[in-house]
């Protein structure tokens, strides 16, 4: 009889499997998705109920006829692709390919690739979830309606190649929206004085700061106040006036969230959100711990809940106890509540055995997988320790009017902080640390300095990874297993760039979120998005329907793209007019135009007047023309008069011109050259063999991006395509690339000759 069949998504958990299940299942793969929607049309039959149009993807012919072949004369397919809604269509799909009479399929949900994970799984399978898969549908249904529709009228009105996405353009607006109230922040003064004061006989010294006068909270508006204040002090006796004394507890935080480690690893490790998700996938899959041994070495990582096994509790205090003592481990089991509305069907992120300490299994671990998987264990434990105690102490200090304030904390007992303190916590603004002297209500203090210091308001802060991961999860935008996605293509869609590792917007990206807010000002809506997102919730657990959901979207939705479709302004043409004059003919405005090298502003008399300029913003967000200055071009020569040939910029980028300009009008193109140094790194190791380089990201002389080793000129390998530091599960390749064509929209794909390995990116978004 043959053995019943088990079907995962990724390849790198077969083996894991086999350890385990191997003598009485077979076990195979799909390598993701093998059925999609068509990647050149919407394949949505919008007027027949919204009904999606499904096909094989190309490319997978031979993993379809590997799953049949499989499946041949198995009676029981245990369908066990991801526990989540993805995994759930991969799943339908999968049934759907190999339905044969009399067959049975079981739906089978692995939160954790051990030996008692995998057994107890197999052991409480369930059906095929259909409002998961109803959920991803939809899902799905909303993107191709936006993206496939929007994009279209952008490559019409503004450039070819660009792309709109549900979540991606509101997360492109809320970088937009910040960055223009940056903008018009206008900084405010106020000073700040600060006293230097001792206790006799009773060191240390510290400083306080002035806080209050007549018992009110005061500020300082500038110099001359600042100067008023110091000369009515000139006399003052400073007496402390109460001392107020507390100790407070300070808890554990929960396990991780898929977003809340996406953060803590951005802030720690420096990582990016993607290759956080991509080192987490390759720990919970599996890893060698010896020869022939993978184990899963944490729970499943796309979950938004905290709640945590019973018995993995009791395993964390028992570690506690017999490492550090009874008094560092928490009284009892520790809970932690979810937030409303939280999918609770999987665990938080922990490790699935506290025994594989980080420094036990280190050696089978790459430095990645090492920091991170350290990251998540000590997190896990920490929450089962007891709480720290903070010893606190808040000084007012009288001087005449005026009263001074110092505050300052020690810690009592560690607790959990002996193990883990999170960046969120670490990060805290807390005043300038300082020793207190014992001081007693009443006592007389010596004053030794008085200083003075100027200070403006900031403006509210660019978002970095972190931060916008935080602001996405906050307002319910998206879903954390997809942040990384987002983050990585509005970046590769030139919508915003990376300034010191914040996000800040481009050019591109202002003309074009303004276009989508002002013609889809709901689809823009970060309200109107967070409540699509919770009816898609809604629907998994079976208390929306998908059709009337889709269709309360679109009848507003298409009204909108008919208008857009003419009433849309056209950057192409016309383009976004300026209220400035143009330099040279003096009658024309300037208008901001995109060509095909990027945004640029010329008169709007042309063809009778050909002014043209790139231009760049200042921190106003005002428009400032770049003047480029004509540098000659070392070694080259104009090849029909032999003058030399000098750098120039006009609307389509940088080129050489003839020097003997207007007599000899020729031309050519600058060839893209190696820079010098290397921009942001990929965690993706250089292929040339022995180099040991990283790839990094590049840009050309006419300010392309590509991808070279980081310790070139020694290595010049260098690719167009983004390296993402996945390893592709068909042939094994070190590494995938990125890549965003209009038929395929954005991908990932294998780089390895022969391989056709590729996976969808954009509709995750």
């Amino acid at each position: 009889m043959s053995k019943p069949l088990v079907i995962v998504e990724s390849p790198t958990k077969v083996r894991t499997l086999k350890k385990y299940i191997g003598d009485t299942f077979n076990v195979t793969a799909t390598s993701g998705h093998i059925r999609d929607l068509p990647p050149k049309e919407i394949g949505i039959d919008i007027e027949n109920g919204f009904t999606p149009q499904y096909q094989n993807i190309k490319g997978k012919q031979n993993i379809i006829k590997s799953l049949k072949a499989a499946a041949e004369n198995a009676s029981d397919i245990y369908l066990a692709p991801d526990p989540d809604r993805e995994g759930e269509a991969i799943a339908f799909h999968t049934a759907d390919i190999l339905k044969k009479k009399g067959r049975r399929f079981h739906r089978v949900l692995f939160h954790e690739l051990t030996k008692n994970g995998i057994e107890e799984a197999l052991k409480n399978t369930s059906e095929l979830n259909v409002s998961r898969y109803d959920a991803q549908q939809a899902r799905r249904i909303l993107d191709r309606l936006v993206g496939y529709q929007i994009s279209p009228l952008l490559w019409k009105k503004v450039q070819g190649g660009l792309s709109a996405g549900r979540v991606q353009s509101v997360a492109v607006r809320i970088i937009c929206d910040r960055e223009r109230q940056i903008q018009i922040f206008e900084p405010k003064e106020y000073w700040s004085i600060t006293a230097g004061l001792e206790s006799t006989g009773n060191p240390p010294p510290f400083e306080a700061k002035l806080s209050r006068k007549n018992d009110e909270k005061h500020t300082i508006p500038d110099e001359s106040a600042s100067q008023a204040i110091l000369k009515d002090l000139e006399k003052a006796t400073f007496t402390v006036e109460k001392v107020v004394k507390k100790t407070t507890k300070r808890n554990p935080l929960p396990p991780f969230t898929t977003s809340k480690l996406q953060q803590e690893a951005i802030r720690k490790l420096r990582f990016s959100a993607q290759k956080t998700m991509i080192v987490a996938q390759q720990l919970y899959e599996g890893l060698d711990l010896g020869p022939g041994e993978p184990v899963g070495l944490i729970t499943y990582m796309r979950t938004d809940s905290t709640r945590i096994a019973n018995e993995a509790a009791h395993e964390a205090l028992d570690y506690v106890r017999s490492t550090l003592g009874e008094k560092f481990a928490a009284k009892g089991p520790r809970a932690f509540e979810n937030r409303k509305k939280v999918q609770d069907a999987h665990e938080a992120i922990r490790p699935t055995s506290v025994a594989h300490t980080p420094e036990s299994i280190r050696r089978f671990l790459d430095k990645d997988q090492f920091t991170l998987y350290e990251l998540i264990w000590k997190r896990f434990v920490a929450s089962q320790m007891s709480e720290a105690l903070i010893n606190q102490v808040s000084v007012s200090i009288g001087a005449d009017i005026y009263t001074f304030s110092v505050s300052g904390s020690t810690i009592a007992f560690p607790g959990f902080m002996q193990l883990y303190t999170a960046s969120e916590e670490a990060g805290e603004k807390e005043e300038k640390k300082q020793n207190l002297p014992d001081l007693k209500e009443g006592e007389k203090l010596d004053c030794r300095s008085l200083i003075p210091k100027q200070h403006f308001t900031q403006p509210p802060p660019r978002f970095s990874e972190a931060s916008l991961v935080k602001e996405l999860e906050e307002n319910g935008i998206g879903r954390p297993s997809t942040y990384a996605t987002i983050l990585s293509t509005i970046r590769n869609k030139g919508y915003v760039e990376m300034v010191n590792r914040y996000f800040k917007p481009s050019e591109l990206g202002f003309i074009v979120n303004d276009l989508l807010v002002e013609n889809f000002p709901e689809v823009l809506d970060v309200d109107f998005t967070a409540k699509l997102e919770n009816d898609l919730d809604r629907i998994e657990g079976a208390e929306v329907a998908t059709l009337q959901l889709l269709q309360d979207f679109y009848i507003p939705f298409s009204e909108k793209l008919e208008a857009a479709k003419n009433g849309m302004q056209s950057i192409k043409g016309v383009g976004i007019p300026t209220d400035m004059e143009c330099p040279e003919c003096k009658k024309g405005k300037l208008h901001v135009k995109v060509g095909k090298n990027g945004p640029f502003i010329a008169c709007s008399a042309y063809p009778d007047c050909h002014f043209s300029r790139n231009y760049e913003r200042n921190d106003k967000g005002e428009i400032q023309l770049v003047e480029f200055e004509a540098d000659i071009a070392e070694g080259q020569v104009c090849d029909k008069c032999q003058r030399p040939m000098v750098v120039k910029q006009g609307r389509f980028g940088t080129f050489l011109a003839c020097s003997g300009y207007p007599e000899c009008k020729n031309t050519s193109s600058i060839n893209a050259g190696q820079p010098q140094g290397g921009g942001e790194g990929t965690g993706v190791s250089c292929p040339e063999d022995g180099c040991g380089g990283e790839l990094v990201e590049r840009k050309s002389r006419r300010g392309k991006v590509f991808y070279g080793c980081k310790k070139y000129p020694d290595c010049t390998f260098a690719i167009w395509d983004k390296p993402v530091a996945e390893k592709c599960p068909d042939c094994g390749h070190p590494y995938l690339v990125e890549k965003t064509t209009k038929k395929q929209g954005t991908h990932l794909r294998c780089p390895a000759e022969g391989c056709s390995f590729t996976r969808s990116l954009d509709e995750a978004q």
